[in-house]
């Protein structure tokens, strides 16, 4: 089972790199052709997707990092307010 939530997380992965690039370009070429933009919103669209993808990378691999070190869920919980002297 454990196996089938890692299998998971990797397509998880796959996913939060590959929209947001691929959403900043579309919308980028969306805006050139809509707005007769110059060629420079397909760079900024471009950039912006790489780093939307890049956070979207250490974000899943942190996260991933965490699950196989056992670490998830570990925590106490936090005091309650009626738990409070």
């Amino acid at each position: 089972m454990k196996d089938l939530s890692l299998l998971v997380w990797v397509t998880q992965l796959g996913l939060s790199v590959g929209i947001p690039l691929a959403g900043f370009i579309l919308l980028a070429v969306w805006l050139k052709n809509r707005l007769d933009l110059g060629s420079w919103i397909i760079w900024c669209g471009i950039i912006l997707g790489l780093l939307s993808a890049v956070k979207g990378l250490y974000a899943t691999l942190r996260t991933l990092s965490r699950l196989s070190q056992g670490k998830e869920g570990k925590d106490p919980p936090p005091v309650s307010f009626n738990d409070h002297i």
